[in-house]
């Protein structure tokens, strides 16, 4: 696996992960939305702590440093 997640891309994706928790321990998102939503969340952080992202490999993206 080739890292293709940059720095900018983490913190986002460590963003909305944060934001879904609150939302959802906070009662303002419940039920089967909240727990896609919590698992989609789960996903980012692991993408993140991974630095790779298998839907952007599919799409070619790649926002980490480029190489010259």
């Amino acid at each position: 696996m080739k890292p293709n997640v940059g720095t900018i891309d983490k913190i986002i994706r460590i963003a909305l992960a944060a934001l879904v928790a609150i939302l959802y321990f906070t009662n303002v998102i419940s039920g089967t939305l909240g727990i896609v939503l919590l698992v989609l969340a789960a996903v980012f952080v692991l993408t993140s702590l991974v630095s790779f992202c298998p839907i952007w490999a599919v799409f070619g993206i790649n926002t980490g440093k480029k190489k010259q």
